[in-house]
């Protein structure tokens, strides 16, 4: 099934959403635009703890496709910065065609940005590697030990992004932009805040926050694409929900299992 490969990025820069025609809203009106400078970002309760696990049922419509997850690992040593190494994986795919992408993120939590980023993509006959170093003192990066090329100054890739916006306050209402995506062309990032909302997933029920990222780039989050995320409504700002409308379908994510950083065995909504 060709459509699981937009998953991969999709589990790399926020996990995206977008709704089916019964459950996406209007399109938003114009609404106030806030910088990342701007934004007093909650340091504490949503920086990554090491043992937090997401597990997600993964489906095309609603016929079930797959599986995917992600979790927080543990800390490492980066060019003598002790980093978070963050990981995403997606399975799923049909007899004729399977998807199996890992996509793991190094996030010097101190400063809250990407020191490196590896994906490893397999998907139908073709597999697939990439591995970036980010040099935030210099702005530049590198991919698979090339030529360093202009970055930003506090980079963030697409599976840290995630994690990062976690920790923004996400005003219903506001739009928030960040210029901090490693590749300078693809800023800014915008995340419109639409609305709170009361889901039901098979982890539970849960009280959320619908975001709408948009990333100057093809795909689930482009600028004329409609993807949401259901973020849940409290400190943990986990994402328990996300989909996104295709021409022939709908791709989306729901959260079966919750497990946090202190080694609980399973959180259900309330």
């Amino acid at each position: 099934m060709l459509l699981l490969t937009r998953i991969a990025p999709l589990a790399a820069l926020i996990l995206g959403v977008s709704a089916s025609a019964a459950t996406i809203s209007a399109e938003p009106v114009a609404l106030p635009v806030q910088d990342v400078h701007d934004v007093m970002l909650d340091e504490s309760p949503r920086v990554p703890m090491v043992g937090e696990r997401l597990s997600y049922d993964v489906k095309f419509s609603a016929v079930k496709v797959g599986s995917g997850s992600m979790e927080a690992t543990g800390y490492e040593n980066v060019r003598g910065v002790s980093a978070l190494r963050v990981r995403f994986v997606v399975k799923g795919g049909t007899f004729f065609y399977k998807v199996n992408d890992i996509l793991e993120s190094w996030i010097d939590t101190t400063r809250f940005m990407s020191l490196r980023h590896n994906q490893t993509l397999s998907e139908g006959s073709r597999d697939r590697e990439r591995q970036f170093e980010f040099f935030p003192e210099r702005r530049t990066f590198s991919l698979n030990g090339g030529a360093e090329e202009p970055g930003v100054a506090e980079p963030l890739d697409d599976g840290s992004f995630l994690y990062f916006v976690r920790r923004v306050p996400l005003v219903v209402g506001r739009t928030y932009e960040f210029h901090r995506y490693f590749r300078p062309d693809r800023n800014p990032v915008r995340i419109i805040v639409l609305r709170k909302e009361r889901i039901r997933v098979p982890a539970g029920e849960f009280n959320t926050i619908v975001i709408q990222p948009i990333i100057k780039a093809k795909g689930l989050f482009s600028e004329g694409g409609k993807a949401q995320v259901w973020l849940t409504d409290d400190s943990a700002r986990a994402m328990v929900q996300m989909k996104s409308s295709l021409p022939i379908g709908s791709l989306n994510l729901y959260l079966r299992e919750y497990r946090p950083a202190t080694g609980a065995a399973l959180v259900r909504g309330n």
